[in-house]
């Protein structure tokens, strides 16, 4: 088996997802569909079990990484200047993907000519408003955050002890050092654990592949072409000027050293259950210190959701070309407004953009009977989309952290050039 882990991840997690998509389909054409979707059921337990683990070590990665990370700053100065350079970028790039896409919207005309009559409404109950979602923020009790995997209740509370830890000098030392021992620990299990990559991400697809089908994606091409498009053009123009110009680093080792997070992040659609490889990838591909690591990556697979701004942004468009809605100037402006806003924060998994389309839709007073009409016309196919988001969303993060890592030079050049090992 030495042959097989001489071959890199990303290769390995490719040929995973290659080979699902093949399963799938031969699964579904050769077999009836209840029993194709009871076979495959059997097959994504595997993928089941692998973002099941991603999803044990996330909390104490998040946490446990987060406070050593800003330990390993050794001034609370700079973590003020990592924050806001990092906050301010994702904020840009946030404002960028809301441009493209109602550009993209614009260009594709994903909703003219639908027909949303044999979609079943569907509606995913009310979501939290922006106040409650501010508020949240800080923990009522940050050891039941813990528990429930509150992600913006674990970063606020592991700033906060990372900061406390600084200030206490020779006092925090000993817990100092104890934080980053067990981020060393965590990191090795998340190794472990993506040997496992390739066969969830085989599952995975292969599930979605034999149950939704290509005609899934004929059915909605404009739609599909729409955001797939304008997320690989934020990625190759937004990231990649920043990379070039803003970080003065070579583009191609950039994409070249996140190949393993953003073949994970297409599998999973988890900006989340990627946080792991994302933070090994930037450390050990691209020469990202742990100080900044630690901090902005965690930070960005909770805020930074340039992939659901721009869908959000297509979907509305395509809303209000389906239903006939005129919409003014003024409501594109609202629209991405609304969308960037709203984007923040959105919980790291599946389909969850679907809760905030209809915040983003009452922008130009789409009826809830409308709303819940696209909802249930774009459910059964999102994760597809979705797919497309997380990988958009797992590279912002990654330049960021390349960008802010090389204006505090806290990167290493010659990791960062050289060809990933793995």
């Amino acid at each position: 088996m030495a042959w097989w882990f001489k071959i890199k991840l990303w290769k390995r997690v490719f040929a995973g997802l290659v080979l699902g998509v093949v399963f799938g389909l031969v699964v579904a054409q050769t077999m009836d569909a209840a029993h194709a979707e009871a076979l495959l059921s059997k097959v994504k337990i595997i993928g089941d079990v692998f973002i099941r683990l991603i999803r044990m070590i996330v909390v104490p990665l998040v946490f446990f990484t987060l406070v050593a990370g800003i330990y390993a700053m050794g001034d609370p100065k700079k973590l003020g200047t990592i924050g806001v350079k990092a906050f301010v970028l994702y904020l840009l790039t946030t404002f960028f993907a809301n441009l493209l896409g109602l550009l993209m919207g614009a260009l594709f005309q994903p909703g003219k000519g639908v027909d949303l009559g044999g979609a079943a409404p569907k509606t995913l109950g009310a979501a939290t408003s922006i106040g409650d979602r501010l508020m949240s923020i800080i923990p009522e009790n940050p050891f039941a955050a813990l528990v429930q995997g509150d992600m913006l209740a674990v970063i606020f509370f592991a700033l906060l002890l990372g900061v406390g830890l600084l200030m206490a000098r020779k006092a925090g030392e000993p817990a100092g050092r104890f934080f980053e021992a067990v981020s060393e620990g965590v990191l090795m299990m998340t190794h472990i654990i993506m040997e496992l990559a390739p066969f969830g991400v085989f599952a995975l697809i292969a599930y979605v592949a034999g149950t939704k089908g290509v005609a899934t994606f004929t059915a909605i091409l404009s739609l599909t072409l729409a955001v797939y498009i304008g997320c690989a053009l934020h990625m190759a123009i937004v990231y990649g000027g920043m990379v070039r110009f803003l970080a003065r680093l070579p583009v191609v080792d950039f994409f070249r050293g996140i190949l393993d997070a953003m073949m994970v992040a297409y599998s999973t659609s988890s900006s989340s259950a990627t946080l792991p490889v994302t933070i090994r990838t930037a450390e050990e591909n691209l020469g990202v210190k742990k100080s900044v690591a630690g901090s902005v990556l965690p930070l960005g697979a909770t805020v930074n959701m340039d992939g659901t701004s721009l869908y959000l942004g297509i979907v509305a468009l395509f809303t209000a070309q389906a239903f006939g809605y005129h919409l003014e100037p003024q409501h594109y402006f609202l629209i991405a407004l609304t969308a960037a806003l709203v984007s923040i924060g959105t919980a790291g998994v599946p389909s969850a953009s679907l809760f905030l389309l209809s915040i983003v839709l009452q922008v130009f007073n789409v009826s809830p009977e409308h709303t819940a009409l696209v909802i249930g016309f774009i459910f059964p196919f999102d994760r597809l989309l979705d797919m497309m988001r997380t990988v958009t969303n797992v590279t912002g993060d990654s330049a960021v952290a390349v960008t802010v890592a090389k204006w505090e030079g806290e990167i290493d050049e010659e990791v960062y050039r050289a060809r990933p090992a793995a």
